[in-house]
C-alpha cells in the first residue's frame, strides 16, 4: 500500500473515532487555497482528501440521524415488569461487562449502510457515552437466517462462552416467515431452556420480539401467536421484552411513518433510521436501570420493574 493510500486511511479511521478535531486538515488545505494565485488551475482531488471527505459525511450522517426524524417511544403500552438489576449493578461500580447481542439478520445489521449503524454498535456507543468510565463491550453475535432451533445449536459458544453480564436476545421473525405455527409454539420450550441457562449465571435477559414490516405482517397468525408467545415466555421467566412489533406498528400507524422511512427495499430489515431508534430506546431502558441502581433503590435478581421501551 503506497502512502496515499495509508495516509488516507488512517485519517477517515481517525475523524470517524473523533481523534481529529473536526476541521483541522480542512484548515491547513484553506490556508494553501489562500496562497494559491486565484488563476491557477483547481487541483484534482487526491486519494487522502476523497477519504476526509467521505469520512466527515459518513460522521455527520451518523450525528443527525435521528434529528431529520425524530425518534419516539411508543405509548400506551401496558405496564409489564422488567428490569436489568445485574448489569445495572456492575455497571454502577464500574466493573467490565460484556453484552452479547443474540439474534439473525437484525443483529447482524442487514439493510445499513455502514457497520458503525447496526444496533449493537449504536447501542454500544450511546452506552459509552453515557458511562464514559465504564469498560463495556457488546459483542455482535447475530447469524442470518436462523432463528431459535439455529440458535440454540451455536449457544454456548456464541453466547455462554463470553460470560456476559446481559444478553439481548432477537428472535422469532424467520420463524413467523417460514415455519408453521406449531413450529413457532414449540419454540417457546428452546427460549425458556436457553433463559434459565443463563439466569442460572446471573445473567440478565432481554428478548426482542419481531419487527413491524410488510414480511412479517403478511403473515399475521403466525405474527400474532409470535409476540404472544415471547410475552408469556418473558412473564414466567421473569426477563424483559422489548416490544419491537408494537413501537414500529405504532411508527407506521399512529405516527405516519411510511414504511419506507424505516424499513428497506426488501420489506423485512430496517433501514439506518429503524436501526438507530431500535438502539436508542433500548439504550435509555438500560441507562434508567443503572440510574435506579445508583439512587440506592434495591432490585431483587427476580422481580424486574423497569421494561424496555
Amino acid at each position: 500500500m503506497n502512502f496515499d493510500c495509508r495516509f488516507a486511511a488512517a485519517v477517515a479511521i481517525a475523524l470517524v473515532a473523533g481523534m481529529f478535531a473536526p476541521g483541522t486538515v480542512f484548515a491547513q488545505s484553506a490556508a494553501s487555497d489562500a496562497a494559491t494565485k486565484s488563476d491557477a488551475p483547481m487541483p484534482q482531488k487526491g486519494l487522502a482528501t476523497k477519504a476526509i471527505e467521505a469520512a466527515k459525511s459518513a460522521a455527520s450522517t451518523a450525528s443527525d440521524i435521528l434529528t431529520r426524524v425524530p425518534c419516539l417511544p411508543a405509548k400506551g403500552l401496558k405496564e409489564t415488569p422488567g428490569a436489568l438489576p445485574h448489569v445495572a449493578q456492575r455497571i454502577a461500580a464500574g466493573d467490565p461487562v460484556t453484552i452479547v447481542a443474540f439474534g439473525s439478520s437484525t443483529t447482524v445489521g442487514y439493510g445499513t449502510t455502514s457497520t458503525a449503524y447496526t444496533y449493537p454498535n449504536r447501542l454500544a456507543d450511546q452506552l459509552r457515552r453515557a458511562f464514559p468510565t465504564s469498560d463495556i463491550t457488546i459483542i455482535n453475535r447475530g447469524m442470518g437466517g436462523q432463528d431459535v432451533p439455529d440458535m440454540m445449536k451455536r449457544f454456548d459458544a456464541a453466547v455462554l462462552d463470553a460470560n456476559p453480564g446481559l444478553v439481548i436476545w432477537q428472535l422469532g421473525t424467520n420463524l413467523v416467515i417460514k415455519g408453521s405455527e406449531s413450529e413457532v409454539a414449540a419454540s417457546a420450550a428452546m427460549v425458556e431452556d436457553g433463559i434459565a441457562r443463563l439466569q442460572a449465571r446471573g445473567v440478565d435477559v432481554v428478548l426482542i420480539d419481531p419487527q413491524y414490516v410488510p414480511a412479517v405482517t403478511a403473515k399475521e397468525d403466525n405474527a400474532n401467536s409470535m409476540v404472544k408467545l415471547i410475552g408469556q415466555v418473558a412473564k414466567l421467566k421473569n426477563v424483559s421484552v422489548f416490544p419491537r412489533f408494537e413501537i414500529m406498528r405504532q411508527w407506521h400507524q399512529d405516527e405516519k411513518l411510511p414504511f419506507d422511512k424505516f424499513v428497506i427495499g426488501d420489506g423485512l430489515h430496517m433501514n439506518d433510521w429503524g436501526y438507530a431508534c431500535f438502539a436508542q430506546l433500548l439504550g435509555d431502558t438500560i441507562i434508567a436501570s443503572v440510574g435506579q441502581v445508583k439512587a440506592g433503590i434495591n432490585v431483587p435478581s427476580n422481580v424486574m420493574t423497569f421494561r424496555p421501551m
